[in-house]
């Protein structure tokens, strides 16, 4: 007999943090539902090339298909997708679904009864990198709607602060689910030995300070002048303004790097850059809500640089946002950079090794 049989499952513990509050417990069976879609999903993917599915790569002779964003669909993207819907489509407990890989939001079927429930997911984070057996992962948001019908699109468009829960699924060496309800974050890692998420990491908390950050440096050339006078800076390490060496780690799928952060600290930055004129890359309802709840519940913050990410007013399903989070004091140092430079009194970085690195000098601003 296994001894997770006696530790806490991720149904005991949601069931019982929710016991007291008003329809806590449609939120907990909702939550299960979600949970039973992660397993389906955890499964198909542990099998990797082992099954002709379990795979993303598009083959030259199959047609292609874009989402909303503009991004190849791999077999696995609406695989995953179609997991999530019809897993939690049955029960009465949501009045609609939103996903990254649908342009308008998911209508229950007329047979099914509507609940309270507004459920938004990424069904597969970093589906790019699978082939290449690297973690990917699912992230999900819950509104409250209010009310058992149908929902307009205006009904999703609700701040991050209003969140009733939010989580994701990292599918690695193990899979772990790490969830809020806002009481808290914690982490459920999977025994297959008897089909349950078992409590493993109880109250996280990110550390406030940290020697290490999350960013795709390719793309310096293309940032705001705040976000590369922060990288810069933690490159020069110990003969720079921080007198301290730091790592920079990118996995290049948002639930492996963010959850690097959740376990060891740091800062997660995608900021928002002049590339292709995007007001930063990742979707502020089903990723950066999602994870700035849970980065908050776990001590940490998240922040677009201007503000924080939980009280922004979203504008439409799929919109774009920058997103800075982790540690809090690395969080609140990048906001700082944007305040100074929005106010035009930052300063040049000057390295005895290097004279001056930053982008900052007068010439630079113009």
């Amino acid at each position: 007999m296994s001894l997770s049989t006696h530790r806490t499952t991720l149904s005991k513990f949601v069931i019982e943090q929710l016991k007291n509050s008003p329809d806590g417990q449609e939120l907990a069976a909702l939550l299960i539902d979600v949970t039973a879609a992660i397993k389906a999903i955890s499964a198909i993917v542990a099998k990797g090339a082992l099954e002709g599915n379990a795979t993303n790569a598009v083959g030259a002779d199959s047609p292609k298909t874009t989402n909303v964003h503009g991004e190849v669909q791999g077999p696995l993207d609406l695989l995953t997708n179609e997991i999530m819907l019809h897993q939690c489509d049955w029960g009465g407990l949501v009045a609609g679904m939103v996903s990254e890989e649908m342009e308008k939001p998911y209508d229950i079927p007329t047979e099914y009864a509507r609940g309270r429930y507004l459920l938004l997911f990424d069904p597969l984070d970093g589906s790019s990198n699978i082939d290449f057996n690297v973690s990917v992962g699912t992230i999900f948001s819950v509104l409250d709607h209010g009310k058992n019908s149908n929902p307009t699109q205006a009904d999703y468009l609700q701040p991050g602060s209003r969140q009733v829960a939010a989580g994701y699924a990292i599918y690695g060496p193990a899979t772990i689910m790490v969830l809020t309800v806002g009481q808290g974050t914690y982490g459920f890692t999977l025994d297959h030995e008897i089909g349950n998420f078992i409590l493993t990491h109880s109250n996280l908390r990110v550390p406030e300070e940290t020697d290490q950050f999350a960013i795709n440096a390719s793309n310096e050339r293309f940032w705001e002048p705040p976000m590369q006078r922060y990288v810069q800076e933690c490159n020069a390490g110990k003969t720079g303004p921080r007198e301290r060496d730091f790592n920079m780690r990118w996995i290049a799928s948002m639930v492996a790097d963010v959850h690097r952060i959740m376990i060891r600290g740091g800062v997660f930055s995608y900021p928002r850059d002049n590339k292709s004129n995007q007001n930063g890359r990742l979707r502020l309802m089903y990723e950066a809500n999602p994870m700035a709840l849970l980065i908050e519940q776990a001590g940490g913050a998240a922040s677009t640089g201007r503000g924080r990410i939980l009280d922004e007013q979203p504008q439409g399903l799929h919109q774009r946002i920058p997103v800075v989070l982790g540690s809090r004091r690395e969080v609140e140092r990048i906001e700082r950079y944007h305040r100074e430079f929005d106010a035009g009194t930052d300063k040049p970085f000057v390295s005895p090794l290097f004279n001056e690195r930053s982008l900052f000098r007068p010439e630079a601003r113009k």
